[in-house]
């Protein structure tokens, strides 16, 4: 049965991320008047197919590990476009608008991120109070005196030789919005402030200037080393974030730009070594996180979908060849130079693309191997 919901919830996953991704991409396509030929979830052999009267062939196919949607483009040279199509064709609109419709798929998972969080932020979900543990001996937090049980309650960014202001604290409603407030700090080297409150009802501060703050480094845990851990407390102890519909659209957008920042700068880290490769996630890791999220509940679950949509929307806006990320590129190259790159160099990058999603992905699936079949 476990496996079962598993093998559900990873469905679920790539099929609802996926289908908003290329949605995307097909929304702004047909509001550019470009003809699109397919829209297909998942690769290999189709399940099922239908043709729409407007040309459009819908594709359901066997391997779920993504989709495409495939546009009438006269660069592609296995088409053959006839005169009455010409003006429908992707490669004859002006480059604003072939820019657009290669980011909608990117933008369209960030949107998606806004809509999950913010449904759970309207229902009322139960979060752990940012009430911290003793900080661990020789941890930043512990030299400045922070004690068990204290509760942080407020949050300040600071700029360089700035002392906090009194008036200027943002309220901190739980421990999982004071984490990412402190990956950003820390991941960004920026100082801040902590307004908190002992266990006796007393309120002081606590400044981490931007030298002091931990770097990131593969082996290391940087909030452990920051000192700043939560404490746990039984489930009746939670509290719970209940917003209304305007505000939990203002916040979901807040954490949905927090979250990216975060986790663009440690995918980054990837590239310059201050991430460990061995947190790249694959297939199998996905599919054991959203059955164990959806074993939890349906609010786990789909915070856990709108996690998922940040890093896919993230990841094809690298400036890799088969990436939208790569044709951004391609088109950034326009602007400047003021001609197109030609086809045969675009399938050249193409291939070497190809090359590194396969390595990348590979990676990706040894990790998994790893973590689940090591003894």
């Amino acid at each position: 049965m476990q496996a079962l919901m598993t093998l559900a919830a990873f469905l679920v996953t790539i099929g609802v991320l996926v289908s908003f991704h290329e949605y995307g991409h097909f929304l702004v396509a047909r509001l550019c008047r470009v003809k699109v030929l397919r829209f297909a979830l998942g690769f290999g052999k189709p399940i099922f197919t239908y043709h729409a009267k407007n040309g459009t062939e819908w594709v359901l196919a066997a391997i779920p590990l993504g989709g495409y949607v495939k546009l009438l483009d006269g660069r592609d040279s296995q088409q053959s476009i006839n005169a009455e199509d010409r003006l429908a064709s992707f490669d004859v609109k002006p480059l604003w608008q072939r820019s657009a419709i290669v980011a909608a798929g990117p933008f369209a998972n960030f949107l998606l991120a806004i809509v999950l969080f913010t449904v759970i932020y309207v229902s009322g979900v139960p979060q752990l109070p940012a009430r911290l543990q003793a900080p661990p001996e020789q941890s930043i937090a512990a030299k400045m005196g922070v004690l068990e049980g204290d509760r942080v309650i407020g949050w300040q960014s600071l700029s360089e030789n700035r002392p906090p202001s009194l008036n200027e604290f943002d309220a901190v409603p739980s421990w999982n919005a004071l984490r990412w407030l402190l990956l950003d700090a820390i991941t960004g080297e920026r100082g801040f402030a902590l307004e908190m409150e002992s266990p006796q009802g007393n309120r002081f501060t606590k400044v981490f200037n931007s030298e002091d703050l931990p770097r990131i480094h593969p082996e290391a845990d940087p909030l452990k080393a920051l000192g700043v851990m939560p404490q746990i407390v039984p489930s009746s102890g939670w509290i719970e974030l209940k917003l209304g519909p305007i505000d939990a659209i203002a916040f979901a957008g807040e954490r949905v730009y927090l979250i990216t920042k975060v986790s663009l700068r440690l995918m980054i880290g990837l590239f310059t070594g201050d991430t460990a490769l061995k947190q790249l996630s694959g297939p199998l890791s996905i599919a054991d996180m959203a059955g164990k999220s959806a074993q939890v509940g349906w609010q786990p679950f789909v915070g856990f979908l709108a996690l998922m949509s940040i890093s896919i929307g993230l990841l094809n806006l690298l400036p890799f060849p088969m990436l939208d990320g790569g044709q951004l590129l391609y088109d950034a190259w326009e602007l400047v130079a003021g001609k197109r790159i030609s086809v045969s160099m675009q399938e050249k990058l193409q291939k070497l693309g190809f090359f590194l999603l396969i390595f990348i992905s590979l990676l990706a699936l040894f990790n998994d191997l790893q973590r689940y079949l090591s003894p």
